[in-house]
């Protein structure tokens, strides 16, 4: 390989929990002396801050690009929709001014469309899914097969993919909102299914994840849905590898030292630390619950509170009760905002996990070797909690979006038995903690890394034709 490698374009979907482990990926691509561009709006571009200060000039940077209109899109395929429509001209015309352009578009999964635009410069496209190949596969199901769900969905409605190992089965509501509730035919549901179904038309695809988490998953895409080996699993990749985590994603809303300090007054595994993502506001019900379950079980615990948006604020968003932060004096510690998730995890301290299974806390979590006490809301994180509770026995249900809310009293006993020291979890969990690490330092992850950056280094340059 020469001294550079190939020039390629990253271009994350513009969320935190696609960008930010998309970065992560970035920074191992370059210390394997790629050259890269990142694509990036003026809302996300501080989050490059960290790969700016570690990485050369002459081989990391980035073209900015436009945020969407701040009008809330109504549904997600009408922002995909509105994206494609934002990004398809200046990206096509940035390509064809230059001299070398990138030899390949690496992109998010819900970015399917850059296939064409890949396609009209003769470029090859790599996929990134930030979410588990489980999850792709399902998605992949729902977007080739018709579903005859009832309408309205039944309560008691399951749904069966005996394409998918282990044929997973789902209640309906389980099941993406896209799919359940708009009608075949409809432009937001074809657009989104065209966008998808795109995803086969690339060159590669690569996952976060790992070979001992998801082996029959990885292998099955390798068959039966992409019909080729160029399907790379190379998690989990989370801002290790010299980056700092404690700011991973932003900044703490309270003093890192502080948090640091409370923790190393606790014991080893006598924490629960509680979080259900950067975007998910609970509901009074879930907030009231969490909380009551929270004070009863007498646990230490850290709890990393997301309040809403102007756009999310309802009659119905939790807050937390009054007198609450009082009366756990001592036991509790409360983030208001952005946590420094990976650090708290990896902390002697902390040894249960409170979530809501997306992906990024998932891998998370499973790196730290914490048990995982899972309430998935929607999107993924059904499937994600399937995978640990299920298959690797790693996690311990505590409830389901709002259709499954534990008893206060339920909580507090899960929060108290979660600690324990010989429950079965917790030594599985350990052992899962260390094949992740494994993957990523020598291991399969390692490899499939290396793999993934010869087949791109041997990639020819454009000559207005490059497809396969």
């Amino acid at each position: 390989m020469s001294a550079a490698g190939q020039h390629i374009l990253v271009y994350p979907f513009p969320t935190s929990g696609h960008f930010i482990p998309f970065l992560d990926l970035t920074h191992r691509l370059l210390n394997r002396r790629l050259t890269v561009t990142v694509l990036v709006t003026p809302n996300n571009l501080r989050l490059l801050d960290p790969l700016l200060t570690r990485h050369a000039s002459s081989s990391l940077h980035h073209l900015l690009l436009p945020d969407m209109d701040p009008l809330p899109a109504p549904n997600l395929p009408a922002r995909l929709r509105r994206l494609r429509d934002l990004h398809y001209p200046p990206l096509l015309q940035w390509f064809q001014s230059l001299t070398s352009p990138p030899v390949a578009i690496f992109s998010d999964f819900f970015l399917g469309w850059t296939q064409s635009l890949a396609s009209e410069l003769g470029l090859r496209r790599i996929v990134f899914s930030p979410s588990s190949s489980f999850s792709y596969s399902l998605n992949m199901s729902l977007c080739r097969e018709s579903l005859r769900i009832d309408d309205p969905p039944a309560e008691n409605q399951t749904l069966s993919f005996p394409d998918i190992p282990n044929s997973p089965k789902y209640p309906a509501y389980q099941i993406n909102s896209i799919y359940r509730t708009y009608k075949d035919g409809d432009p937001d549901k074809e657009f989104y299914r065209r966008n998808w179904l795109q995803n086969l038309e690339s060159w590669g695809v690569v996952f976060n994840t790992f070979s001992d988490l998801e082996a029959i998953y990885i292998d099955h895409l390798k068959k039966e849905i992409m019909s080729h080996d160029r399907v790379w699993a190379v998690g989990p990749v989370l801002g290790d590898d010299g980056l700092d985590t404690t700011n991973r994603g932003g900044s703490s809303s309270v003093p890192f030292q502080e948090l640091v300090a409370w923790l190393d007054s606790r014991d080893d595994n006598s924490v629960v630390y509680v979080s259900f993502g950067s975007h998910y506001v609970l509901t009074r019900k879930q907030m009231d619950v969490v909380a009551s379950g929270l004070e009863e079980s007498g646990v230490n615990f850290v709890w990393s509170v997301r309040e809403p948006k102007a756009s999310q604020v309802s009659s119905d968003h939790g807050v937390i009760p009054d007198g609450f932060e009082d009366r756990v004096a001592g036991k509790g510690f409360l983030i208001k905002g952005w946590a420094p998730q990976v650090a708290v995890l990896r902390h002697r301290a902390v040894g249960a996990f409170v979530t809501h299974c997306g992906w990024n806390s998932t891998l998370e979590g499973i790196a730290a070797g914490m048990v995982m006490l899972t309430w998935p809301m929607g999107a993924d994180q059904f499937t994600n909690t399937q995978l640990l509770v299920d298959e690797r026995g790693v996690g311990i249900r505590v409830g389901e979006s709002t259709q499954n809310i534990p008893e206060s009293s339920t909580l507090a006993r899960i929060l108290v038995e979660s600690l324990d020291g010989c429950r079965a979890e917790r030594s599985r969990a350990k052992m899962l903690s260390e094949k992740a690490l494994n993957a990523v330092n020598g291991g399969t992850s390692d490899n499939d890394l290396g793999s993934l950056v010869k087949a791109i280094n041997e990639i020819k340059p454009s000559t207005g034709s490059n497809k396969i």
